[in-house]
């Protein structure tokens, strides 16, 4: 079921850590890589994101039995056109976009007859590019696959193995489902904090020098998300935002009504709703999704 070699095109902090993962995890499978940056590519021909670094992308995927696109997701159908006919007949490409009924659209259109079955491993950090990528970022994550209901069951079987190999837990969904839970659990969270941080650096009578400082856990734990790389989010919100609109919305109507108790003094439905909240963090924590330590597990030393 494994894969001979893999192609990654996109050498950030994904495509960096789907290389390092395959070559600690995988290490009879031959790696190669291309970023359209040629300084991208030398930083990780130095770290040894792949085994070998290309300078074109038609070269990378030279004989490669799996490609798969880390790349923005609005740039995603210009970079699978630009490998028309350099793909090997019985070749599998997939990507690790967090937005897939859009980005299985594009590749589908930009390589027609091609196997393509998008993937979204759910997992990163706020750090992107060539240093940003390490071996056991997948490790204990989801790996969400969305296969088209004509999709060969064995090819899906065979790229579930792979990413089972990196340390991912697996996950088949509808394209469609999948943009709709991720815009509630990953993008409206996203956009929730570059509001947020956006609106305390434009208050007027709060200096930016008082914001940094006087940062308490929680605005602290929104600048890290909002810190996450704007080109790939900015590609987000514009390829789910059917889904992202419906859940803002839902949001929108929610913050309404806290807002309406507050201005009434109604503690019990403050209470019930951060007890609600409470319990629905505890049960990320048992599933081992987050850290249970104080303060997240952060050290402060």
């Amino acid at each position: 079921m494994s894969f001979s070699r893999v192609a990654v095109i996109g050498l950030g902090l994904l495509g960096g850590s789907v290389g390092l993962a395959v070559q600690e995890n995988l290490p009879g499978c031959d790696t190669t890589g291309f970023d359209a940056d040629p300084d991208v590519r030398r930083r990780a021909a130095e770290r040894g994101l792949v085994a070998r670094v290309c300078d074109t992308a038609s070269d990378a995927v030279a004989g490669a039995e799996l490609v798969i696109f880390c790349v923005p997701v609005g740039a995603m159908e210009q970079a699978a056109a630009d490998l028309t006919g350099a793909l090997m007949p019985d070749a599998i490409v997939s990507d690790v976009g967090s937005s897939k009924a859009a980005v299985a659209e594009a590749l589908r259109r930009a390589l027609p007859g091609v196997c393509v079955i998008p993937a979204h491993p759910v997992a990163g950090t706020e750090r992107s590019g060539p240093d940003a990528g390490f071996a056991h970022l997948f490790r204990h994550r989801w790996c969400i696959l969305t296969p088209a209901a004509d999709t060969d069951p064995a090819a899906v079987a065979k790229l579930s193995a792979f990413w089972e190999a990196l340390g991912a837990d697996i996950e088949i969904m509808d394209a469609a489902h999948h943009d709709l839970v991720l815009a509630v659990t990953s993008h409206i969270p996203h956009l929730i904090a570059y509001t947020i941080v956006g609106t305390a650096s434009d208050l007027e009578d709060v200096t930016r020098g008082e914001v940094i400082k006087y940062s308490a856990g929680g605005f602290r734990d929104f600048t890290r998300i909002a810190a996450s790389d704007p080109t790939m989010w900015r590609d987000v919100f514009l390829s789910n935002r059917e889904a992202v609109l419906e859940m803002l919305g839902r949001f929108t109507e929610d913050l309404t009504a806290l807002q309406r108790a507050i201005r009434r003094g109604d503690g019990e439905a403050l209470f019930d709703l951060f007890t609600r909240t409470r319990d629905i963090r505890r049960s990320i924590v048992e599933q081992g999704q987050d850290d249970a330590r104080p303060d997240f597990g952060r050290s402060d030393h």
